[in-house]
């Protein structure tokens, strides 16, 4: 099943399993208060010193995804903390970024049939909905600020992994406005499902995708967006893209689909990732 790792390097497009380390870093069976069929999906931040992932968790007794939390001091060793969010509707891909010095969350909630932003009461365990910010079912929702304006990629079509819209507000709560080039992708299960934050690095936008042939989760891809404007849109892709892929064996046997980069202070990169071995 999926689980998640952790890998390093010079840049988010080459980056390897840091000296030291054996992925993965968390499994299902890292998770101790609820019976967990997979981890996948992680997002990081860090604050006072101390990363914070959070990320999916299937309960196998509820069979609904739940948001977990672990913590790591250098980010390279992994404890895992609790369960930090549930709803009555599956949860998963919780994007987590911090704005005006506090800490909000977008999780995927397709099934409550609308993109949903929670804010943190109490970081890194409480957490609470501040409203619906699109009134749709999208999948992976895939927030970034540009230009001085919010930005979010969404994928319309969470069965077939073929429609990437984007959207844009002025303001975090909205009101959201589909970008007139949206949908920027549609019928290619190859780039259009969102896969991990969107890297925004010396005026340069990469949105990673999930390459969804033959399977769902196959590999992962990058694309450089060359022009982003409330009425235009321009992409390609990278040139080192995929910048993930399955392995053949292991825990990233058969895919990997998730990336989140973080630049450190001495220059190099670090990100968490997740992998499938096929194995139940």
């Amino acid at each position: 099943m999926w689980s998640i790792g952790i890998r390093a390097g010079e840049s988010p497009f080459h980056l390897v399993t840091p000296q030291g380390i054996v992925n993965p870093v968390l499994t299902c069976e890292s998770v101790s208060d609820v019976p967990a069929r997979f981890v996948a999906d992680p997002f990081m931040v860090r604050r006072d010193g101390v990363w914070h992932m959070f990320f999916e968790v299937l309960n196998e007794q509820t069979n609904k995804g739940e948001i977990g939390l672990a913590t790591s001091d250098n980010g390279l060793k992994w404890k895992y903390r609790q369960i930090i969010l549930t709803e009555p509707f599956h949860l998963s891909y919780p994007c987590v970024f911090e704005w005006n010095e506090a800490f909000y969350m977008i999780p995927e909630t397709l099934k409550a049939e609308a993109v949903r932003l929670y804010k943190a009461d109490d970081f890194p365990v409480r957490w609470s909905p501040v409203g619906q910010l699109i009134k749709a079912g999208y999948a992976d929702p895939s927030i970034f600020r540009f230009d001085e304006r919010w930005w979010m990629f969404v994928c319309s079509t969470p069965y077939l992994h073929d429609t990437l819209r984007l959207y844009f507000a002025e303001d975090l709560c909205g009101p959201w406005a589909e970008h007139p080039a949206s949908p920027i992708v549609q019928g290619d299960k190859r780039r259009a499902r969102p896969g991990g934050r969107v890297l925004v690095h010396e005026d340069k936008i990469i949105r990673f995708a999930q390459d969804c042939h033959p399977r769902y989760g196959a590999q992962l891809r990058a694309f450089e967006i060359s022009e982003l404007t409330i009425n235009s849109y321009v992409e390609t892709e990278h040139r080192d893209s995929p910048v993930l892929r399955a392995s053949g064996n292991g825990w990233n046997g058969l895919g990997m689909h998730h990336l989140d980069a973080h630049l450190l202070p001495d220059g190099r990169w670090l990100a968490c990732v997740d992998g499938f071995s096929g194995r139940e």
